[in-house]
């Protein structure tokens, strides 16, 4: 379980805090979903999770453990990233990669081990990318990309998993298909799985936990289903919408006046 409680952080250069008082927690097995527009603070908390920044107040802990006191190879092997872009100029194979997640448990001078090669391939192979294997990663397409990238964090074979806006340059059929593997992942691997998103409708679909999130502080958290409602979404998004629920879940629909024109 990820647990984080009274969190608050500001950059130096700013009076006022970026996060406040932000407090919830995730659980093995399931995708916690961080909601909110632009702007709110979902990438400044990945960024203290990960420990590129410090909170000066409050404490993250992973599976009991503290945060700031983990080394930075205790780190690697506790949390795989998967970011919101990823470009490279050189054309690294796919392989090349993936066997880049195993780089915590290979030694300075050292190479990758059949262990290694190993764990990659079953990556690939979880993913269905191991036919992408010896292709060019940097010739391929965004959403196989993120497929490559997931495969990565997966051959890291760390428990916790941050995947911060993953779906955020695919098309449709695109962010269906790699939330969907999340999802997949999370619950067969025992992965606390924590992903930001600005959708609501994506997180309604896929999130077994909510956190929304307001200028840096939690507005609501709980099942999507429980939550997601007019009143937040107006609050949180500052738009007029209605809900359709469907099969449980809750579909948001925004108003749009402007089309009345005429």
């Amino acid at each position: 379980m990820l647990e984080i409680k009274e969190l608050y952080f500001r950059h130096k250069d700013l009076k006022e805090d970026t996060l406040r008082n932000i407090e919830f927690s995730a659980e093995s097995g399931k995708v916690t979903v961080i909601l909110g527009p632009n702007g709110s603070g979902k990438s400044t908390l990945f960024k203290c999770i990960m420990g590129i920044w410090e909170p000066y107040k409050g404490n993250i802990r992973a599976n009991g453990k503290e945060l700031n006191k983990l080394s930075y190879l205790e780190r690697a092997k506790t949390f795989s990233v998967i970011p919101q872009e990823h470009e490279i100029t050189f054309p690294y194979s796919v392989f090349d990669i993936v066997i880049t997640g195993r780089a915590p448990y290979i030694g300075l001078f050292s190479s990758p081990s059949k262990k290694d090669y190993k764990k990659a391939e079953e990556a690939l192979k979880v993913l269905g990318i191991y036919h992408l294997k010896d292709k060019p990663y940097n010739k391929i397409s965004g959403g196989e990309r993120q497929l490559v990238l997931i495969a990565r964090a997966l051959a890291q074979s760390a428990p916790f998993m941050l995947l911060d806006e993953p779906v955020s340059h695919l098309d449709f059929r695109n962010q269906i298909k790699v939330l969907l593997k999340i999802k997949e992942l999370a619950y067969k691997n025992k992965i606390t799985a924590l992903v930001t998103l600005h959708d609501p409708n994506l997180a309604s679909l896929f999130a077994d936990k909510l956190v929304v999130i307001k200028n840096g502080k939690v507005v609501a958290q709980g099942k999507p289903h429980q939550i997601l409602n007019e009143k937040l979404i107006q609050e949180v998004y500052g738009i007029k919408i209605n809900i359709i629920q469907n099969n449980g879940f809750n579909l948001i629909c925004p108003i749009l006046d402007f089309l009345n024109y005429k």
